[in-house]
């Protein structure tokens, strides 16, 4: 049986079906309805408008990454560096089809989104999760941990910021986020 196959463009390789290829890259445009389907299916994240994912796609396709297989998108990590502090990416949002959880995909994304963004400066990831989201708490410890990096957090947003129910965020800070030799 074939050895599975993933690669980064140019190239890179992780976990996928067997036989079966990813491609780690950038978005195009012609990704952003994929993308809103996949956060629609997630079922956890906020769902933006179908014509936010064509503009990041667009306007923040060096800081975002796509996974595809068979010509389909099937997990995306979406971010910008920080106009206030232009060494820290924030991650708006990861997620990855159901048919392909569970194969370390999400990290694959945020290593291969990190690699991308480090010759720009770029040493701090943070992102937002909230507080029952253990599934992406885990993700993002075990990045940290990966790259050798701290991980701290603190309160950003708390329910009264938001005009609906809308549960707190807490903000995930990782740094040094490039690789550390071990």
């Amino acid at each position: 049986m074939p050895s599975p196959t993933m690669s980064i463009e140019p190239s890179a390789t992780a976990a996928a079906a067997p036989g079966s290829e990813i491609i780690l890259r950038h978005p195009r445009l012609g990704d952003g309805a994929q993308l809103w389907r996949i956060a629609r299916d997630s079922r956890v994240l906020d769902v933006n408008s179908s014509y936010a994912y064509l503009l990041w796609c667009r306007d923040f396709e060096a800081t975002s990454m796509v996974a595809e297989s068979a010509g389909q998108a099937v997990g995306f990590v979406i971010g910008y560096v920080r106009p206030d502090a232009p060494d820290t990416l924030l991650v708006w949002q990861i997620a990855v089809d159901a048919e392909f959880r569970g194969r370390g995909l999400a990290a694959k994304l945020l290593h291969a989104l990190l690699d991308s963004v480090a010759p720009a400066g770029i040493n701090t990831l943070e992102t937002t999760i909230s507080p029952d989201n253990s599934a992406s708490q885990a993700l993002f410890s075990a990045v940290a941990r990966e790259r050798g990096a701290q991980l701290r957090t603190e309160s950003l947003f708390e329910p009264h910021h938001f005009p609906d129910s809308h549960e707190a965020e807490h903000l995930y800070i990782i740094s040094p986020a490039q690789r550390q030799e071990a």
